[in-house]
């Protein structure tokens, strides 16, 4: 891997767990503490990241966390199309789980009026969005807190499903490629996301047409873990037709 592309897996991990320490990041990526420190003094001069005594931490996190604000705000009107969509396959009487995310954040605002709907989610965000909804029973995992993502990660999340069973997931990603599948900074949330898909009868993964062809740090597997794919309107002829190779059905969200 060039150096540039290891600043920027770093960046990716830090913007994900809001910090990560020196010894780990040289562990995962195979090269020395001295790199690592390097790597992390570039990217607080490119005004990233703050270091600290062993490791680094994301900018301004402490205010994201104060104001309950995502970090990723990418691409925000092709996540409420995609939301509007993934909310007409919520029936009253669900059992759901939203993922953490932007996206499914988006698909918690839309959620109203449905009758004795449940939902489990393992963002604090979302359950705050979705508490006081009349109809809507609201229960919230356990796990570490993860503060770029508001959301609660680790072992212990990943616990929670078991024994769980639900009717739809609504899934989120970092990226979607040919060759590793569904992939995300964060290894800590593999096992959670693994512990949802089985648990829930239908899987709907939800992501913006960037997020085809990108490949993040961590692989969850296949591409036919999931049943649906809803995207945008952006998406490309070539990633179509490779999308058809797959059992996966995709729906578009159109403007």
């Amino acid at each position: 891997m060039l150096p540039n592309q290891r600043r920027e897996k770093i960046l990716e991990l830090i913007r994900e767990d809001g910090h990560a320490k020196v010894f780990d990041l040289s562990r995962i990526f195979k090269v020395t503490e001295v790199t690592i420190r390097q790597d992390l003094e570039r990217l607080e001069k490119e005004g990233s990241i703050l270091r600290e005594h062993g490791g680094a931490y994301l900018k301004d996190i402490d205010m994201n966390v104060r104001n309950f604000t995502l970090k990723n705000q990418d691409n925000m009107e092709e996540k409420l199309n995609i939301a509007k969509k993934a909310i007409e396959f919520i029936e009253d009487g669900d059992t759901i789980i939203l993922d953490s995310g932007s996206t499914t954040t988006e698909i918690a605002k839309l959620i109203n009026g449905y009758k004795n709907l449940t939902v489990i989610t393992n963002a604090l965000n979302i359950a705050l969005i979705l508490g006081a909804q009349p109809g809507i029973n609201v229960i919230v995992t356990g796990g570490e807190f993860k503060a770029p993502t508001l959301s609660l990660t680790g072992q212990k999340a990943a616990d929670f499903f078991n024994n769980i069973h639900v009717d739809k997931l609504f899934l989120a990603t970092a990226g979607i490629a040919l060759k590793s599948g569904l992939t995300y900074p964060g290894m800590s949330d593999i096992c959670v996301k693994r512990a949802m898909i089985d648990s829930a009868n239908e899987v709907y993964l939800v992501a913006d047409s960037t997020k085809i062809g990108k490949n993040s740090f961590a692989s969850l597997g296949a591409l036919s873990l999931i049943h649906f794919l809803i995207t945008d309107s952006k998406l490309k002829k070539e990633d179509v037709n490779w999308l058809k190779n797959f059992d996966v059905e995709f729906i578009i969200a159109e403007d």
